[in-house]
């Protein structure tokens, strides 16, 4: 983020460097400039027309701009070239509109283009290359040129990384698409250069026309080339994003790979993806911040209530290129430095359900284009969170007990499964312990009272035994009458108390039937009492699969066939077995 203090040191040094580097330019050119001043403007007009058809390279443009003062510098020298592309730079920020907020890179690409003028020209003059007419009269005079180009190439990247780490405070790679369509551009359209030079050197000025409209059509069909490539390419990993999408099963996954994939193809640097609840609220479930690792703000907007409220309401995406167009539907939460928008609703069924909304530092940021496919990674992020919920309520249904919403038994053994894997692969050294328990003569219960009021006691029993386990481990029915409790990290000596507590638990309060099958119809008070196994992994066997067999026997033997309502070990029957 560029503060305050920044941009005045780019003010201030833009201030020091600038006027005194043209001043000294144009106190040594022995050329006198003013008898080629007609021939110099039309270089500049030609190389500011050029200059609002750039190729936008992730976030920098590659100035196609560089040919035409490349011609101007071998033939008028270092002081012409700088004005030449300076113009350029001043109609191309005209052009994108950079607003007050990023006024400040106006001075700051003036700066780094001077400093790239003056590398790339003192190599070339380190090398040999000279000026006019006679610049290139042999075969030697291609070093210098290729260095020149080299250079400019180079020390362009190398500035754009000062820039953005230390201004921007990005991290930005060092060999990107943008450098590799410089290159690319370079050497494609250099020759158009060398060849205005040679025709300027022959017929003067009417060259700038002759060879400067062929090559503003080549520079804009270029731009169209790589346009139809970008949209091609963002088409592609929309496809992508989209499978990406579908292959996550749970709604966390979706919105995590959405989010790192979309910041990494659009030039995001803020990122709010907003669920709209019942009432029209939208709730922040996904935030992301380019420049620092933040964590969800608890946001909630209503409809009307910033951009994205805005959104929602209208039910039509936004897209901005600067903060004064979108500056009424700013609100706190809103980025301070903030500039271009893109903002869309996804709807499903023809229900708006959410709300994307991204911005931007940079103005003009967002093209078109990018417009469309978020447009389009909404509708697969829409479709690949309702699969998520449905998936997790379908896994939801077949892991629960639907009377009383505990695990079920089938959770319950995959569970066990895990667990021995994790054994088996050294995952793990901790104990394991299981209470198995079995309500005492609930046939007769259910006799009584009759079988809705037994299913009463089962939720009831249900709701007792997670009060009384909580966090320590998990509950499960095991079928019928019968739960079991596993309580991961936990011996057998600190297992039986909780076993105890969880039979006080059941028989201190008699349980409420409100669906009996009584001629009285107040609520039934039923009382019941449970018979508790307990075993524990590795002291009672080799396996933890064995566990319910043995805390079955425990139960069985040391419990219901020694009275019921109480609690057995495995190890005191191996003990009793043994005296």
């Amino acid at each position: 983020m560029i503060t305050k203090r920044k941009k005045l040191a780019v003010y201030a040094s833009w201030l020091v460097i600038w006027p005194a580097a043209i001043y000294i330019l144009f106190s040594n050119t022995p050329l006198e400039l003013a008898d080629y001043k007609i021939d110099i403007f039309g270089f500049i007009v030609l190389a500011s027309v050029v200059a609002l058809f750039p190729l936008l390279m992730g976030d920098h443009p590659v100035f196609l701009t560089n040919v035409v003062s490349f011609a101007a510098f071998l033939y008028f020298g270092l002081l012409v070239e700088i004005l030449v592309i300076q113009a350029a730079i001043l109609f191309l920020m005209l052009k994108l509109g950079v607003g007050r907020v990023g006024f400040f890179r106006i001075p700051l690409n003036m700066l780094m283009f001077l400093v790239i003028s003056l590398a790339s020209a003192y190599v070339y003059i380190l090398l040999g290359g000279s000026h006019g007419s006679d610049a290139l009269s042999s075969g030697n005079d291609a070093i210098p040129v290729v260095a020149y180009v080299v250079t400019h190439v180079v020390v362009n990247q190398l500035l754009l990384q000062f820039i953005w780490r230390y201004l921007y405070g990005r991290k930005q790679n060092l060999l990107d698409n943008g450098v590799l369509w410089e290159l690319i551009s370079l050497i494609l359209i250099s020759p158009v250069g060398l060849m205005l030079y040679f025709v300027y050197t022959k017929i003067g000025p009417s060259a700038i026309y002759l060879i400067g409209f062929p090559f503003l059509l080549l520079s804009i069909t270029l731009r169209q080339f790589h346009k139809t490539s970008q949209v091609n390419y963002y088409l592609q990993t929309t496809g992508e994003i989209g499978h990406e999408l579908t292959g996550s099963l749970g709604v966390k996954e979706v919105l995590d790979v959405f989010v790192m994939r979309v910041t990494e193809l659009l030039p995001v640097d803020y990122m709010y993806v907003f669920d709209v609840t019942h009432g029209n609220s939208l709730k922040l479930i996904r935030y992301y911040n380019r420049f620092q690792q933040d964590e969800i703000p608890d946001l909630n907007l209503v409809e009307n209530q910033s951009i994205s409220g805005d959104t929602c309401k209208r039910g039509k995406g936004k897209h901005y290129h600067n903060r004064k167009k979108w500056r009424h539907l700013s609100n706190s939460y809103t980025p301070e430095n903030a500039e271009s928008v893109l903002s869309i609703p996804i709807s499903r069924q023809n229900e708006i359900v959410g709300v994307i909304t991204m911005y931007s530092t940079s103005p003009r940021a967002f093209f078109k284009y990018q417009y469309m496919i978020l447009n389009i990674l909404g509708g697969y992020l829409a479709v690949a969170i309702e699969n998520a919920r449905n998936y997790k309520k379908t896994k939801m249904e077949s892991e629960r007990c639907p009377l009383t919403s505990l695990y079920n038994y089938r959770y319950f053994e995959n569970y066990l499964q895990i667990l021995t894997d994790e054994w088996a692969n050294e995952q793990t050294s901790q104990p394991v312990s299981q209470i198995l328990l079995d309500i005492d003569h609930f046939k007769s219960v259910n006799d009584q009272y009759g079988h809705e009021a037994g299913n009463e006691i089962l939720c009831e029993l249900a709701v007792r035994l997670e009060q009384v386990i909580g966090e320590l481990g998990t509950v499960a029915r095991y079928g019928g009458e019968e739960f079991v409790v596993l309580l991961p990290g936990m011996t057998i000596e600190e297992s039986l108390p909780m076993a105890e507590e969880i039979r006080q638990t059941i028989i201190e309060k008699p349980f409420t039937a409100y669906e009996h099958i009584l001629k009285d119809r107040e609520p039934a008070s039923i009382r019941i009492s449970a018979s508790i196994g307990v075993a524990s992994y590795p002291e009672h066997c080799e396996d933890i699969l064995e566990l319910t067999r043995h805390a079955d026997r425990a139960m069985y033997v040391g419990a219901k066939q020694r009275g019921r309502n109480r609690v057995a070990s495995y190890e005191k029957l191996k003990q009793d077995a043994v005296t």
